[in-house]
């Protein structure tokens, strides 16, 4: 028996363009929240810097605390910051804080005061007097932590970024990473960028580049002696400052050389100088000064450390106008010294620095200039200076320093640094 097929009534189905309709709507929809999400989470977030003081009530005052290079200075800043850092980790605002960093240590009496800038990372419409009050509220529990007994100021003072980076700046040592207070610490290819050494000096001879220099006070530059052997007269020579050896961002002139009195050219022992500026330069992001070692800092053998300058990039090569970077392990003087290497040239004022291959190298025209490295609390020190070296870039000669610690009372004596 024939049986028709049901007509199904076309309300059932949906119209094609309906359908599109539809997903295009809830695409929207989502694109629309998701896009609400990220400005909320992260653009709608504003990094705020406060600084307060804290007073170390069981810790008196030394003479190794008058330095960022001493191990005493060291330690107490580390326990300092850890303490206020696990205080935050710990309560209500362990999403809003991301660091902190004692800057100095000070004398009042016969005790310390610590004076630290904190950074946090909160909504833009925070209330600041009610982020004062939960800052401090925090910062109440330190007394009660620990080995050492902290009372923290009442007083919490708001920072702008220009006010971290003048309070930073006025220390040693610091690059754009712990002016920011940022947690990473990379450095990477050949050509360094404005303000990531901001201690690198050109010394310049009747305004063209002949050797690097450091800065190591508003006043004082750091460098060679040999960098003089033949053009001792100050009015011939200029400072200048920037990445850049032909723009540079500061020029000024040299009112004074000194260069040790027992500079010795055939063996290079005692290659050391200071330079004085004719005025005072006023420190800011791009230009300050880099620590100077306690003299008796310990220099690691394979340890990494940093070079910089305008030298040429092959032996008998012209000299760079952008200032290079290069990435070098400490060398052992032992191993610097051995048949293969210098034969015993490498005194006890000496340094060594390189990489096995030779690919990395200061070379001429980087006389004078600094060999760094950085510090657990992101602080760096000149250790060496570039003194000589066979050629450049060759393996088993790896480049030869002035080391600094042995000559840091004398820098201390022509300077008062």
């Amino acid at each position: 028996m024939y049986r028709p097929r049901p007509v199904i009534p076309q309300s059932r189905f949906f119209s094609p363009f309906v359908v599109a309709f539809v997903v295009i709507t809830t695409v929207l929809i989502l694109a629309m929240t998701i896009g609400l999400l990220i400005h909320f989470l992260a653009f709608d977030k504003k990094t705020y810097f406060y600084h307060s003081s804290f007073q170390i009530l069981n810790v008196e005052y030394t003479e190794a605390l008058n330095s960022p290079a001493t191990q005493e200075y060291r330690h107490l800043s580390e326990r300092i910051e850890s303490m206020i850092t696990d205080a935050f980790r710990e309560s209500n605002l362990r999403s809003e804080f991301i660091r902190t960093h004692v800057v100095k240590l000070r004398k009042e009496g016969n005790g310390v005061i610590a004076d630290a800038v904190m950074k946090f990372r909160s909504s833009k419409r925070s209330n600041r007097k009610s982020m004062k009050n939960r800052i401090h509220s925090v910062l109440q529990i330190l007394s009660n932590s620990g080995s050492l007994e902290i009372t923290p100021s009442n007083e919490i003072t708001s920072l702008t970024d220009q006010d971290t980076e003048n309070f930073l700046t006025q220390e040693c040592g610091a690059r754009p990473d712990l002016i920011t207070l940022s947690e990473e610490r990379v450095i990477g290819g050949t050509l360094a960028e404005t303000g990531d050494w901001p201690w690198q000096v050109s010394l310049q001879l009747n305004n063209v580049h002949h050797c690097g220099g450091i800065l190591i006070s508003n006043l004082w530059v750091l460098t060679a002696a040999h960098c003089f052997r033949s053009y001792s007269n100050p009015l011939q020579w200029t400072a200048t400052f920037g990445v850049s050896t032909i723009r540079p961002i500061l020029r000024v002139r040299v009112r004074s050389i000194v260069s040790h009195n027992n500079y010795r050219p055939t063996t290079r022992d005692n290659d050391i100088a200071v330079v004085q500026l004719e005025r005072p330069i006023t420190f800011n992001r791009n230009i300050h000064r880099v620590c100077l070692p306690a003299a008796t800092q310990s220099i690691i053998p394979g340890s990494i450390a940093y070079v910089t300058g305008w030298g040429s990039l092959t032996y008998g090569g012209n000299t760079v106008t952008d200032l290079r970077q290069g990435q070098v392990r400490i060398v052992s003087t032992d191993e610097c010294n051995e048949p293969a290497g210098y034969s015993g040239s490498v005194l006890p004022g000496m340094l060594c620095a390189g990489v096995p291959s030779g690919a990395v190298d200061a070379c001429q025209g980087d006389s004078g200039g600094p060999l760094v490295q950085e510090d657990s609390r992101m602080l760096w020190f000149v250790v060496g200076i570039v003194s000589w070296g066979y050629q450049c870039g060759l393996p088993n000669k790896p480049g030869v320093y002035t080391r600094v610690t042995t000559y840091r009372d004398w820098i201390r004596q022509q300077t008062g640094v």
